[in-house]
């Protein structure tokens, strides 16, 4: 009887994690937007990330002491430039590009992350399947309708922007897995995220912004808030949970689902316009993601291992390992 309770409940809790990381991770280009309405962009994102770090560190510390930060300088270094490259260079240039653009724009460009990943594995003479490499040129190819005929959605400056952010994001992936990082993914999220969040305050102090905390309103502060504790933790928690639970074919859905979530928030509640272009080079775009999920997800097991993702806090990956493309890509 046991049994049988244990294998009704395990679909619906995996169905509930699921609709978490659907929503959750789609809804954070929203919250980035409403945050930055009133809190400098890269202030934002330091603020965010060093208090997600502090409480994940403290989570750490209270279950397992001390022995979860144990790593060597290299693991802490390797972490530290993930970090970087994913949540001071990505996330980052993704808060700035919404200054610019819609946040569905953003998300579908975004979207295109496991694509430059089969680039970037092409270039090291990793030469992927037929229909991968198919769906790398049809999604880039929406990448292109988008970048030439979506600035309806904003300007060229913010989508050049969230591009070069969805590169960073790439490279900083693709690198996770092939150098060393420490062996507890929980302790890898908390270095890259305050590492990431202090490159964050440095690079926007240096540009000149500054945090008047008489102009931030309550909607920013909720929506800052939200991105810490929803976005970051229980997102995080959702997802590390599903890759220990569910089949990959299935987690890796979040890549094509998300964009969707986020155009959908993104015209209910800011109202923004879904353009005929943002339509079909978005379509374009989920295609060639979709394409290259399908295929990869048959490659062998052991790519399945590497749990280099997390949406809003990286979810470190072991060096060595070699990563599935679409549980590669980050939410935002």
């Amino acid at each position: 009887m046991r049994a049988n309770t244990t294998d009704t409940r395990a679909p619906l809790l995996v169905w509930g994690a699921l609709a978490i990381v659907y929503v959750v991770w789609g809804s954070t280009y929203l919250g980035i937007a409403i945050a930055i309405e009133s809190i400098p962009p890269m202030l934002h994102g330091a603020m965010r990330f060093i208090t997600a770090a502090a409480l994940l560190a403290g989570f750490l510390l209270v279950r397992s002491g001390p022995s979860a930060f144990r790593m060597s300088r290299r693991q802490f270094l390797g972490a530290a430039f993930v970090g970087v490259l994913l949540l001071t260079l990505g996330n980052g240039m993704v808060a700035v590009a919404e200054q610019y653009i819609s946040t569905g724009l953003a998300a579908l460009l975004v979207a295109s992350v496991p694509l430059w990943l089969v680039v970037f594995r092409f270039a090291v003479r990793d030469r992927p399947k037929a229909l991968t490499i198919a769906g790398v040129l049809v999604g880039l190819g929406g990448v292109a309708a988008l970048s030439l005929t979506g600035a309806e959605g904003g300007s060229g400056v913010g989508i050049v922007v969230v591009l070069l952010a969805s590169v960073s994001w790439s490279v900083g992936s693709f690198l996770s897995s092939r150098i060393e990082m420490p062996a507890d993914p929980l302790a890898t999220s908390a270095v890259e995220m305050v590492v990431g969040g202090a490159g964050l305050l440095v690079l926007g102090t240096g540009l000149g912004e500054r945090l008047d905390l008489s102009a931030v309103t309550t909607r920013s502060w909720l929506a800052l808030a939200y991105l810490v504790l929803v976005g970051s933790l229980i997102g995080f928690t959702a997802f590390s949970w599903l890759l220990g639970n569910a089949p990959i074919s299935l987690v890796s859905t979040y890549a094509y689902v998300n964009p969707a979530v986020a155009v959908a928030l993104g015209a209910l509640v800011l109202h923004e316009p879904i353009t005929t272009q943002v339509l079909v080079g978005g379509v374009i775009i989920l295609v060639g993601v979709a394409l290259v999920i399908s295929t990869e997800r048959k490659r062998p097991k052991r790519v399945l291992e590497d749990v280099d993702s997390g949406g809003d806090v990286g979810l470190g990956a072991r060096g060595g390992q070699e990563p599935h493309p679409a549980v590669e890509q980050r939410g935002v």
